[in-house]
């Protein structure tokens, strides 16, 4: 009966928390990016796949529980793309973000950055960045490479000049005190990668504008495509993409600037960089999950604010459609 309380009723396909909250949003993210998805084996994804499968046939063995039912699902979902079918390559899945991002993360953040040394980690971030955005996009239109490598160097192009377009201007800014000028320079990632981040989405997603993405009905059959529904999505995920890197490369810079002036790190300046990737990595997790709980990954719309079309195909006054990530 206790179980029973704590575990919901499984329904595949939904999440097991209430995804109109924030909180129910948050908690399946952190499901979403669990790290330990990354170590499950082929034989243990194949599976929970199956056992989806029986579920969804009708023909599942007795005695399997919500629980293993939901944990199954969470595997799928944080290895398994829900458009394409396929399996997202490690680094690029939402659960590798923190894991993989964190390093890069701790380089664009080193302070004393060379002009070479800043191209370097913006390029690398955005690299990542456009990868983990392609792998996680909306797939039910295809995309060309066309579009993805149009995104990548526009992305690159605008973290790259912005970075090094403002740090010469720091560096120029003789008003300034060294102690100030170090700080300010330190949050020059935010803006540089913030700006990237809309462009990088805008510029992979394009055609998704054009085209338009599927909408679902209730029974999860499609409805139709939608233009609105696409630029719902796009400006969605563009705002989620400004919101992560603030606290990621806004924190690290402001406790960093107070923990080295303790006398204790000015003696032991080896434990600066230990510290340093500490930082980034406990902001880098917790930011994460919230900036994409903002709102659900698969999101709903009204079919009065759709395309004449769209309400002609169908008899629900709400559609869904996979916003991405």
């Amino acid at each position: 009966m206790a179980e029973s309380a704590a575990c919901p009723a499984f329904q595949l396909g939904r999440s097991r928390y209430d995804q109109s909250s924030f909180l129910g949003r948050l908690r399946h993210f952190v499901d979403i990016i669990d790290p330990s998805t990354l170590f499950v084996s082929e034989i243990r994804l194949k599976e929970c796949i199956k056992l989806l499968d029986d579920y969804k046939h009708g023909t599942l063995p007795p005695g399997v529980s919500d629980v293993q039912l939901w944990e199954a699902q969470k595997i799928k979902q944080a290895i398994i793309h829900p458009d394409t079918g396929e399996k997202i390559f490690m680094p690029f899945r939402m659960s590798g973000y923190v894991p993989f991002g964190t390093p890069i993360v701790i380089g664009l953040l080193l302070p004393n950055q060379t002009v070479v040394s800043t191209i370097i980690w913006q390029w690398l971030n955005q690299s990542h960045n456009a990868c983990v955005n392609y792998a996680n996009r909306n797939a039910t239109k295809p995309t060309p490479t066309s579009k993805f490598l149009q995104g990548y160097v526009g992305a690159v192009t605008s973290a790259v000049s912005i970075a090094v377009g403002l740090n010469v201007l720091i560096q120029k800014a003789n008003k300034l005190s060294p102690a100030t000028r170090m700080i300010i320079q330190r949050l020059v990632p935010f803006p540089a990668v913030a700006s990237a981040n809309i462009c990088n989405v805008g510029l992979m997603r394009h055609n998704e504008l054009s085209e338009g993405i599927d909408v679902l009905d209730n029974n999860g059959n499609v409805v139709g495509s939608s233009k609105i529904a696409a630029r719902h999505a796009i400006m969605e995920t563009a705002f989620t993409r400004v919101v992560l890197p603030m606290p990621i490369f806004v924190l690290p810079p402001i406790i960093m600037s107070y923990l080295e002036r303790l006398r204790f790190l000015q003696s032991n300046r080896r434990l600066l960089l230990p510290i340093h990737s500490f930082v980034c990595l406990l902001t880098f997790g917790l930011s994460l999950p919230v900036a994409i709980s903002l709102f659900p990954q698969m999101s709903q719309i009204e079919v009065s604010r759709l395309e004449p079309e769209i309400a002609m195909a169908t008899d629900c006054k709400v559609v869904t459609y996979n916003k991405g990530l």
